[in-house]
């Protein structure tokens, strides 16, 4: 296999820049994420909608072009055309760092088997939801697994026991439709010993952090309805 470097002083003929953009508060962002938004020819993004409302807030004005999970080829190939042209093109997703848990990283493969090292990819480092939950839930991190949003039905139950039976912290995101039904899975594989850190709305006004076993954050949410809305990180203790 070949492998491509992307080194700081290469002068190639494109530019893809990986920009983490806030997961809530719209003031999270990096100044260098915005030295390269104000640059960049062009914005890859997920929702037009989401990227514009950060755009307005800073005073920055770029075409957009919609790349997610079911823009298909098109979108790839528009992206890879202005690289070829030299252009610099800045990848953004709706909320924290491309690549994590969204279409970015099949953006970047594809930049890289097609365009090789004819082109620069660098990182635009800030937000991401993962660092922010290990940061404030106060359970250990040293080591961790990171699994993403969980699958929907195939397989979720068998994971749960394996997320039980794993020995480093566990992380993974869950939406407010499914929070309930997570929190009572691990409740029926866990010891009662193991601890729980739901981490919801992070960074944003009605941000909140519940750690106790999953029986106890489980009990939490079902007495507080109002709290079983916005986006769900999850860390279980090792």
């Amino acid at each position: 296999m070949m492998y491509f470097a992307t080194v700081l002083g290469m002068t190639d003929r494109g530019t893809l820049s990986v920009v983490a953009t806030p997961i809530g508060n719209l003031g999270d962002i990096t100044l260098r994420a915005l030295e390269t938004l104000k640059r960049a020819d062009a914005i890859a993004c997920e929702d037009t909608r989401v990227t514009s409302k950060l755009l307005s807030r800073y005073d920055i004005s770029k075409p957009l072009l919609v790349y997610h999970a079911r823009s298909g080829r098109l979108a790839g190939e528009r992206v890879l055309a202005l690289l070829g042209e030299g252009k610099r093109m800045a990848l953004v997703t709706d909320a924290g760092t491309p690549g994590i848990s969204d279409p970015g990283q099949a953006l970047v493969a594809l930049v890289r088997e097609r365009l090789g090292d004819t082109v620069r990819i660098e990182t635009i480092p800030g937000p991401s939801a993962v660092a922010a939950a290990l940061s404030i839930a106060g359970l250990p991190c040293a080591e961790y697994l990171f699994l993403g949003f969980l699958p929907h039905k195939k397989g979720r139950q068998t994971l749960f026991k394996e997320i039980a039976a794993e020995t480093r912290t566990v992380v993974f995101y869950e939406s407010p439709h499914r929070i309930d039904k997570a929190l009572a899975a691990l409740a029926a594989v866990l010891p009662g010993g193991r601890q729980v850190a739901v981490c919801r709305e992070l960074t944003k006004i009605h941000e909140e952090t519940i750690v106790g076993s999953a029986s106890e954050v489980a009990a939490y949410f079902a007495a507080h309805r109002d709290a079983a809305r916005g986006e769900f990180v999850v860390v279980v203790a090792p």
